[in-house]
């Protein structure tokens, strides 16, 4: 039966069946990783951006299930767009796609439900470590169910950041990025999955994440998950955000002004 926005525990709802849809939706992902390369056609979209038939396969999969529960919500997807007008679920069916095409088992479908210009629902599924994280508004965050923090550390040289980075920008901006980290003492990495990259703050595996720009299919659902793990985001949808991506910065409280300085994210 379809479900109302305004209905009592309608954002509760939302997020098990969001849940439920990333694992329907990573598990087929996984299905094709797992027979690739004989079964994996690749284009490019653009340079180090990959586009696989099976991103759309796995997005129209998300789409079709929401569309059944949720019609009068809007939908937006990394690869068929859609509309980001009223409450929207906003979705990357496999962020980390070239680690995907080239056998690295590093990627996961990032789902984000936005009502009145706000995150509500975040999940973030893993399928290849069979790890779901999920949020919803004032609700707190966990990992398969049970509640997770992020980690509190202070010290920026005991600290682990990642950085990613966004063809968008011009490469010298990145390299100063990675420069300040580094002098900072900061230990930095990057994984290939911004969503992933900011679900592992909200689990205390790294203390920050930042990214000069970072598109919301990729952002938003780490972001309430950091935000109700305890740590702190700048607002992301702020202005275009939502809609022509914007900077990002998750990290904990801690480091908030530290990375603050380093990075320019505000």
């Amino acid at each position: 039966m379809p479900v109302s926005a305004m209905a009592p525990g309608a954002i509760e709802m939302r997020l098990h069946v969001a849940c439920a849809v990333a694992r329907e939706s990573g598990a087929l992902a996984r299905r094709h990783f797992e027979r690739r390369p004989e079964a994996l056609q690749i284009g490019f979209k653009g340079h180090q951006d990959y586009l696989s038939a099976i991103d759309s396969e796995v997005e129209q999969l998300i789409r079709d299930r929401f569309a059944e529960l949720f019609p009068a919500d809007s939908f937006y997807g990394e690869e068929g767009g859609g509309s980001f007008s009223g409450p929207v679920w906003v979705v990357d069916p496999i962020d980390g796609t070239a680690n995907f095409v080239r056998g690295i088992p590093q990627f996961c479908v990032s789902i984000a439900f936005v009502a009145e210009g706000r995150v509500e629902v975040g999940v973030i599924y893993d399928s290849m470590m069979d790890e779901l994280f999920a949020a919803s508004k004032g609700c707190g965050a966990t990992l398969d169910g049970r509640p997770m923090r992020v980690s509190g550390i202070g010290d920026i040289r005991s600290s682990s950041i990642e950085a990613g980075w966004s063809t968008r920008l011009p490469l010298d901006r990145y390299v100063a990025l990675l420069a300040k980290l580094t002098e900072s003492g900061a230990g930095v990495r990057r994984g290939g999955s911004g969503a992933l990259g900011l679900a592992y703050v909200a689990a205390g595996r790294i203390d920050g994440y930042c990214e000069l720009h970072m598109n919301s299919w990729d952002a938003l659902a780490g972001i309430i998950l950091i935000q109700e793990a305890g740590g702190w985001t700048n607002d992301f949808l702020a202005d275009s955000g939502l809609t022509e991506g914007s900077e990002i910065l998750g990290c904990t409280l801690e480091l908030r002004d530290v990375l603050v300085s380093l990075t320019g994210i505000e």
